[in-house]
Protein backbone atom coordinates (compact mmCIF):
# COMPACT_ATOMS: atom_id res chain seq x y z
CA UNK A 1 0.00 0.00 0.00
CA UNK A 2 1.34 3.41 -0.96
CA UNK A 3 0.92 6.52 1.18
CA UNK A 4 -2.51 8.14 1.19
CA UNK A 5 -2.83 11.91 1.23
CA UNK A 6 -6.06 13.53 2.41
CA UNK A 7 -6.69 17.08 1.22
CA UNK A 8 -9.64 19.21 2.36
CA UNK A 9 -11.37 21.12 -0.44
CA UNK A 10 -11.80 24.68 0.78
CA UNK A 11 -13.85 27.29 -1.01
CA UNK A 12 -17.03 25.40 -1.86
CA UNK A 13 -19.74 28.00 -1.23
CA UNK A 14 -22.99 27.40 0.61
CA UNK A 15 -24.82 24.83 -1.50
CA UNK A 16 -28.39 25.52 -2.51
CA UNK A 17 -31.05 23.50 -4.34
CA UNK A 18 -30.19 23.07 -8.00
CA UNK A 19 -26.46 23.79 -7.62
CA UNK A 20 -24.08 21.78 -9.82
CA UNK A 21 -21.93 19.98 -7.24
CA UNK A 22 -19.53 18.63 -9.85
CA UNK A 23 -18.80 22.16 -11.06
CA UNK A 24 -18.36 23.47 -7.52
CA UNK A 25 -15.88 20.69 -6.72
CA UNK A 26 -13.93 21.20 -9.95
CA UNK A 27 -13.74 24.95 -9.32
CA UNK A 28 -12.54 24.58 -5.72
CA UNK A 29 -10.40 21.43 -5.84
CA UNK A 30 -7.13 20.63 -7.60
CA UNK A 31 -8.19 17.18 -8.81
CA UNK A 32 -6.05 14.52 -10.44
CA UNK A 33 -6.82 11.28 -12.24
CA UNK A 34 -7.33 8.48 -9.74
CA UNK A 35 -8.36 10.70 -6.84
CA UNK A 36 -11.29 9.74 -4.65
CA UNK A 37 -13.48 12.68 -3.69
CA UNK A 38 -15.50 12.33 -0.48
CA UNK A 39 -18.57 14.59 -0.39
CA UNK A 40 -20.80 15.04 2.64
CA UNK A 41 -24.39 13.87 2.41
CA UNK A 42 -25.60 17.24 3.61
CA UNK A 43 -24.48 19.17 0.53
CA UNK A 44 -25.77 16.44 -1.79
CA UNK A 45 -29.17 16.62 -0.09
CA UNK A 46 -29.14 20.41 -0.36
CA UNK A 47 -28.23 20.35 -4.08
CA UNK A 48 -30.98 17.77 -4.73
CA UNK A 49 -33.49 19.78 -2.66
CA UNK A 50 -34.03 16.96 -0.17
CA UNK A 51 -35.12 19.56 2.37
CA UNK A 52 -38.35 19.72 4.33
CA UNK A 53 -39.82 22.58 6.30
CA UNK A 54 -40.31 21.99 10.04
CA UNK A 55 -41.44 24.09 12.98
CA UNK A 56 -38.30 25.78 14.33
CA UNK A 57 -39.96 26.32 17.70
CA UNK A 58 -40.71 22.61 18.18
CA UNK A 59 -37.62 20.40 18.68
CA UNK A 60 -39.70 17.31 17.83
CA UNK A 61 -41.34 18.62 14.69
CA UNK A 62 -39.09 16.46 12.50
CA UNK A 63 -40.35 13.22 14.06
CA UNK A 64 -43.20 12.73 11.53
CA UNK A 65 -40.53 12.87 8.81
CA UNK A 66 -38.63 10.11 10.60
CA UNK A 67 -41.72 7.91 10.47
CA UNK A 68 -42.28 8.85 6.83
CA UNK A 69 -38.72 7.95 5.80
CA UNK A 70 -38.60 4.67 7.74
CA UNK A 71 -39.64 1.26 6.48
CA UNK A 72 -39.05 -0.38 9.86
CA UNK A 73 -38.65 0.91 13.40
CA UNK A 74 -35.83 -1.03 15.04
CA UNK A 75 -35.91 0.54 18.51
CA UNK A 76 -37.41 3.47 20.36
CA UNK A 77 -36.00 4.96 23.53
CA UNK A 78 -37.45 8.26 24.67
CA UNK A 79 -37.17 10.66 21.78
CA UNK A 80 -34.62 8.50 19.94
CA UNK A 81 -35.75 6.33 17.05
CA UNK A 82 -33.45 3.84 15.38
CA UNK A 83 -34.99 2.79 12.10
CA UNK A 84 -34.34 1.20 8.73
CA UNK A 85 -34.59 3.51 5.74
CA UNK A 86 -35.78 2.55 2.29
CA UNK A 87 -32.10 2.46 1.28
CA UNK A 88 -31.49 -0.33 3.81
CA UNK A 89 -29.54 1.80 6.28
CA UNK A 90 -30.07 1.19 9.99
CA UNK A 91 -29.54 4.56 11.66
CA UNK A 92 -30.89 7.11 14.10
CA UNK A 93 -33.91 9.13 12.99
CA UNK A 94 -33.85 7.66 9.45
CA UNK A 95 -30.78 9.77 8.71
CA UNK A 96 -32.74 13.01 9.00
CA UNK A 97 -30.47 15.81 10.13
CA UNK A 98 -31.04 19.31 11.50
CA UNK A 99 -27.38 20.36 11.72
CA UNK A 100 -25.74 22.59 9.12
CA UNK A 101 -29.07 23.49 7.52
CA UNK A 102 -31.14 26.63 7.89
CA UNK A 103 -33.26 26.88 11.03
CA UNK A 104 -36.72 25.54 10.20
CA UNK A 105 -35.41 22.95 7.74
CA UNK A 106 -34.54 19.27 7.96
CA UNK A 107 -32.29 17.45 5.49
CA UNK A 108 -33.40 14.04 4.26
CA UNK A 109 -31.08 11.46 2.74
CA UNK A 110 -30.73 11.51 -1.06
CA UNK A 111 -33.26 9.33 -2.87
CA UNK A 112 -30.50 7.13 -4.32
CA UNK A 113 -27.03 7.90 -2.97
CA UNK A 114 -25.22 5.63 -5.44
CA UNK A 115 -26.94 7.40 -8.33
CA UNK A 116 -26.04 10.77 -6.82
CA UNK A 117 -22.38 9.72 -6.58
CA UNK A 118 -22.34 8.52 -10.19
CA UNK A 119 -23.87 11.81 -11.30
CA UNK A 120 -21.10 13.80 -9.59
CA UNK A 121 -18.43 11.48 -11.03
CA UNK A 122 -19.83 11.86 -14.55
CA UNK A 123 -20.05 15.62 -14.10
CA UNK A 124 -16.41 15.88 -13.07
CA UNK A 125 -15.38 13.69 -16.00
CA UNK A 126 -17.27 15.91 -18.40
CA UNK A 127 -16.02 19.21 -16.96
CA UNK A 128 -12.40 18.35 -16.10
CA UNK A 129 -11.70 15.33 -18.33
CA UNK A 130 -10.44 13.21 -15.44
CA UNK A 131 -11.56 9.97 -13.81
CA UNK A 132 -12.21 10.09 -10.08
CA UNK A 133 -14.07 7.98 -7.57
CA UNK A 134 -16.83 9.57 -5.52
CA UNK A 135 -17.98 8.71 -2.01
CA UNK A 136 -21.01 10.32 -0.41
CA UNK A 137 -20.44 10.18 3.34
CA UNK A 138 -22.67 10.50 6.36
CA UNK A 139 -22.19 10.27 10.11
CA UNK A 140 -23.39 7.08 11.77
CA UNK A 141 -23.26 5.61 15.24
CA UNK A 142 -22.25 1.98 15.71
CA UNK A 143 -23.82 -0.76 17.83
CA UNK A 144 -21.87 -1.58 20.99
CA UNK A 145 -19.42 1.31 20.49
CA UNK A 146 -19.59 4.93 21.59
CA UNK A 147 -18.77 7.82 19.32
CA UNK A 148 -19.60 8.64 15.72
CA UNK A 149 -17.76 7.99 12.49
CA UNK A 150 -18.41 8.75 8.85
CA UNK A 151 -19.41 5.95 6.50
CA UNK A 152 -20.17 5.73 2.80
CA UNK A 153 -23.83 5.88 1.83
CA UNK A 154 -23.11 6.08 -1.91
CA UNK A 155 -20.22 5.47 -4.29
CA UNK A 156 -19.49 6.16 -7.93
CA UNK A 157 -16.43 4.94 -9.81
CA UNK A 158 -15.21 3.04 -6.75
CA UNK A 159 -15.57 -0.50 -5.48
CA UNK A 160 -17.19 -0.29 -2.05
CA UNK A 161 -15.85 -3.68 -0.93
CA UNK A 162 -12.43 -5.19 -1.68
CA UNK A 163 -12.71 -8.96 -1.42
CA UNK A 164 -9.54 -10.55 -0.06
CA UNK A 165 -10.97 -14.04 0.30
CA UNK A 166 -8.71 -16.61 -1.27
CA UNK A 167 -5.60 -14.45 -1.01
CA UNK A 168 -2.72 -15.17 1.43
CA UNK A 169 -2.20 -13.26 4.65
CA UNK A 170 1.24 -12.08 5.81
CA UNK A 171 2.09 -15.62 6.97
CA UNK A 172 0.86 -17.32 3.83
CA UNK A 173 -2.47 -18.58 5.19
CA UNK A 174 -5.44 -18.26 2.90
CA UNK A 175 -7.96 -15.65 4.07
CA UNK A 176 -11.45 -17.14 4.14
CA UNK A 177 -13.82 -14.35 5.20
CA UNK A 178 -11.96 -11.03 4.80
CA UNK A 179 -13.91 -8.43 2.84
CA UNK A 180 -12.73 -4.86 3.45
CA UNK A 181 -15.22 -1.99 3.18
CA UNK A 182 -12.74 0.49 1.73
CA UNK A 183 -15.55 2.97 1.01
CA UNK A 184 -16.29 3.29 4.73
CA UNK A 185 -12.60 3.49 5.62
CA UNK A 186 -11.96 6.28 3.10
CA UNK A 187 -15.09 8.17 4.21
CA UNK A 188 -13.98 8.03 7.83
CA UNK A 189 -10.43 9.10 6.99
CA UNK A 190 -11.65 12.07 4.96
CA UNK A 191 -13.87 13.25 7.80
CA UNK A 192 -10.75 13.92 9.86
CA UNK A 193 -9.91 16.88 7.61
CA UNK A 194 -13.50 18.03 7.07
CA UNK A 195 -14.72 18.20 10.66
CA UNK A 196 -18.27 18.71 11.81
CA UNK A 197 -18.37 22.50 12.05
CA UNK A 198 -15.60 23.70 9.72
CA UNK A 199 -17.78 24.17 6.61
CA UNK A 200 -15.58 21.84 4.53
CA UNK A 201 -17.98 19.90 2.34
CA UNK A 202 -15.53 17.66 0.46
CA UNK A 203 -12.05 16.21 0.59
CA UNK A 204 -9.67 14.47 -1.80
CA UNK A 205 -8.10 11.13 -0.93
CA UNK A 206 -5.03 10.74 -3.15
CA UNK A 207 -2.96 7.59 -3.61
CA UNK A 208 -5.81 5.08 -3.55
CA UNK A 209 -4.97 1.69 -5.07
CA UNK A 210 -6.13 1.88 -8.73
CA UNK A 211 -7.61 -1.59 -8.36
CA UNK A 212 -10.19 -0.10 -5.99
CA UNK A 213 -11.57 2.12 -8.76
CA UNK A 214 -14.40 0.77 -10.88
CA UNK A 215 -18.14 0.22 -10.76
CA UNK A 216 -19.39 -0.09 -7.20
CA UNK A 217 -22.53 0.33 -5.13
CA UNK A 218 -23.09 0.74 -1.41
CA UNK A 219 -26.61 -0.59 -1.81
CA UNK A 220 -25.51 -3.78 -3.59
CA UNK A 221 -22.17 -4.42 -1.87
CA UNK A 222 -22.35 -3.08 1.68
CA UNK A 223 -25.94 -3.51 2.85
CA UNK A 224 -26.19 -6.97 4.39
CA UNK A 225 -28.97 -9.18 3.11
CA UNK A 226 -31.56 -9.77 5.86
CA UNK A 227 -31.07 -13.51 5.45
CA UNK A 228 -27.45 -13.08 6.53
CA UNK A 229 -28.22 -10.75 9.44
CA UNK A 230 -27.85 -12.56 12.78
CA UNK A 231 -29.55 -9.74 14.69
CA UNK A 232 -32.96 -9.63 12.98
Amino acid sequence: MTTLTIIPIHGIPEVRPGDDLAQLIVDAGDLEDGDVVVVTQKVVSKAENMLEEIDPSNPLSHKPLVEQESVRIVRRRGELIVSETKHGFICANAGIDLSNVERGQAALLPEDSDRSARRIRDGIRGKAGIEVGIIISDTFGRPWRRGLTDVAIGVGGLRAIVDLRGTPDALGREMMVTEVCVADELASAAELVMGKADNVAAAIVRGVDPEWLGDGSVHDEVIRDPAEDLFR
